[in-house]
């Protein structure tokens, strides 16, 4: 077990068997004017609560990002998306039966995304941003208002601001990456 910092600060014990750290590998210039290699490691920002999704957010950039040479520190707490920028983060989904519903119901509306009350899924949820949801390992469904599809490593989901959910029916995590992207006024989804 590992112990990691989670959004409010508090530690809570991760189980490290289960969900493998995602590395991170950032470049940058050097004095001499060539690209080399800044850093090559765990990402350290993790957050982990018993009975919800474990979140690691590889970078950030706008509002959310943090000052200095990492924009993504550990410890650093993050909403859904980063007004005027971007945030890379990966998510490790545990099957559905392992959440603490009330808990995770809490989370989104203390985040101001919760969906409606009486939602078919205890994961619905809408934030005002476009993006790109990839399913690294394992599979998971994604569900609209109308319909669902499952979804397998590989498989890509544009999400355009729309209200969804996640829901892994299957007995093994699901680990996916997003690019969340800010909405620009006026411009297409």
């Amino acid at each position: 077990m590992e112990t990691l910092v989670n959004n409010q600060g508090l530690q809570q014990q991760a189980d490290t068997d289960t969900y493998r750290p995602v590395r991170r590998i950032v470049t940058g210039t050097n004095t001499r004017g060539q690209s080399c290699f800044v850093s090559d490691g765990p990402t350290p920002n993790r957050t982990n609560r018993p009975g919800l999704p474990l979140a690691h957010v590889v970078w950030a950039t706008g509002e959310a990002r943090a000052p200095g040479d990492d924009p993504a520190p550990a410890g650093r707490a993050f909403a859904f998306h980063s007004k005027g920028g971007s945030l890379l983060r990966v998510v490790d989904f545990p099957p559905d039966n392992n959440y603490d519903e009330a808990q995770l119901k809490q989370f989104l509306d203390d985040s101001g995304v919760r969906g409606k009350s009486d939602a078919r899924h205890f994961w619905f949820h809408k934030t005002e941003s476009l993006d790109y949801a990839i399913v690294l390992e394992g599979e998971i469904w994604a569900l609209l208002d109308e319909g669902e599809t499952l979804m397998r490593a590989g498989d890509v989901l544009i999400q355009r601001a729309t209200s969804h959910s996640w829901a892994n029916r299957s007995d093994k995590p699901c680990r996916m990456a997003f690019v969340l992207l800010d909405l620009v006024e006026g411009e297409p989804l």
